[in-house]
């Protein structure tokens, strides 16, 4: 019963993650940008904003310059939980990759900063009046379905030790269509049911940003408004009636 419920939980969240994921993407390409509105100083070939866009993704470079405390723990959860998730990647292959054999204790202390971090930025919210002020319950929700995953983690190393072997067989029987026994663990079916919530709710949340960064015309435009001139659609169809 175990591991039919979280089979079908799992075929369930992914399909709706990929599915809510696409459709965003695809919402986002297809909105217009009918303004120039770079955020200045910004480049002024396609070249360079797509560097801009890189140095957002990879080091947060506006908010470095906005506010140090925050960059520094936003992009200390974003690296730590990049570290978590290539981790986790030994679930889902065999062989392992000598790489993701060399990650994994980096992996590991990771998820201490990873949750670290998340608790840094949960007190931040609360204790500075403005952030408070804007803060949503969705905000609220999102950090401590992260900070929960991140601790019940942890708490299956050191706390509640699970079959890792026969974990990593129900995964790969999962993608196999091949279902093989999943243990029942306490520790372990609360931490794989949150991550199925949090694959669930990520489309319609503000992690969304994830993707959503690519699109941003403030990044993403070259600073070109006397060279290309940008009409809104109703003004298009304006000037060409005035023809």
């Amino acid at each position: 019963m175990v591991t039919a419920t979280f089979a079908i939980l799992f075929y369930a969240a992914t399909a709706i993650l990929l599915a809510g994921l696409g459709a965003r993407i695809m919402l986002y390409a297809r909105t217009p940008a009918p303004l120039s509105i770079p955020t200045t100083p910004a480049p002024t070939s396609r070249g360079g904003a797509a560097l801009r866009v890189a140095g957002e993704v990879a080091l947060f470079s506006s908010l470095f310059r906005s506010n140090k405390w925050i960059w520094l723990l936003g992009w200390a959860f974003h690296v730590a939980l990049l570290l978590v998730l290539l981790r986790h990647l030994r679930y889902f292959v065999e062989p392992v990759p000598q790489v993701l054999v060399w990650v994994q204790p980096f992996g590991l202390y990771a998820a201490f900063a990873m949750v670290a971090a998340l608790a840094g930025l949960w007190i931040r919210r609360i204790g500075v009046s403005r952030l408070r002020y804007i803060t949503g319950p969705s905000d609220h929700l999102m950090l401590a379905l992260l900070i929960a995953i991140g601790a019940s983690g942890l708490a299956i190393k050191y706390l509640a030790p699970t079959d890792i072997v026969a974990v990593k067989a129900f995964f790969l029987g999962l993608m196999r269509f091949d279902w093989q026994p999943l243990p029942a663990d306490p520790m372990l079916l609360i931490h794989l049911l949150l991550v199925a919530l949090l694959m669930v709710l990520f489309p319609f949340s503000k992690l969304l940003h994830a993707a959503g960064v690519f699109f941003s015309p403030t990044r993403n435009q070259p600073d070109t408004p006397r060279e290309r001139r940008r009409l809104a659609p109703w003004a298009a169809e304006l000037e060409r009636t005035n023809r």
